[in-house]
């Protein structure tokens, strides 16, 4: 006997060969597969990743990831900070330092040889909800950041004054446990888990914009992927 989950693979495969889906075709939502087999989304999502290993179905790298924050996307082109603010947010963003760095892992690859680190701590109602480091070239005006700092207090203004838009990258996301360090900062316990999310972004010629290094509450924050069927 096949269960609901077997009944939504078979059902889509069969659409899929069948060319009633043809190549380039959207699958129905989530939502609406869920509805319809009378199954969570979560074995929605399983049965497309089937189909995915059965190369019946793909993902468009690039389309993008969201990140949420109690379940409002925030939009990273305009800073989390705005982007908390405008979803309402009670949230307060604390510089912790802007400082000169060494860097060899970006610098083999993509041969700046000196950066600019910006740290940021956010909390909500005095409780540490997300650390971040962004690492940026020191070129031209960014050079001097840790002594004119940031523009309107916005990095993405900065960058932006600077030349540095952003056009394209990638993003990382996996699990750390917070240092000594960390953890004071955010008022957290040693070992507590977070999220941690790595995003590296460039411009139009392929020269680095910036690489955000993000922890971030679980309880609070999540990862959304968007992405085409073909």
């Amino acid at each position: 006997m096949y269960s609901k989950r077997q009944q939504l693979v078979g059902d889509l495969a069969d659409l899929i060969r069948s060319g009633r889906l043809a190549p380039g075709e959207r699958l129905p939502g989530e939502h609406q597969l869920a509805l319809k087999y009378q199954v969570s989304r979560g074995t929605v999502r399983s049965a497309l990743s089937e189909l995915q290993q059965l190369e019946l179905i793909s993902t468009q790298a690039g389309v993008g990831s969201f990140v949420t924050f109690d379940g409002v996307q925030l939009d990273q082109r305009i800073g989390w900070a705005r982007a908390l603010a405008d979803a309402g947010a009670p949230v307060t963003t604390e510089l912790l330092g802007i400082e000169a760095v060494e860097d060899r892992v970006l610098d083999e690859e993509f041969g700046e040889l000196t950066y600019v680190a910006v740290r940021r701590l956010r909390r909500e109602h005095e409780r540490g909800i997300s650390l971040e480091t962004a690492t940026v070239p020191a070129v031209g005006p960014l050079a001097a950041l840790p002594e004119t700092g940031l523009r309107d207090g916005s990095l993405t203004k900065t960058l932006e004054a600077a030349g540095r838009i952003a056009v394209g990258g990638d993003q990382w996301l996996s699990t750390e446990r917070l240092d000594a360090c960390a953890a004071g900062l955010l008022g957290r316990s040693i070992g507590e888990l977070f999220l941690r999310a790595e995003r590296t972004s460039v411009d139009g010629e392929g020269r680095l914009v910036e690489r955000v290094v993000s922890l971030l509450d679980p309880d609070r924050f999540q990862f959304h992927l968007t992405f085409r069927h073909r």
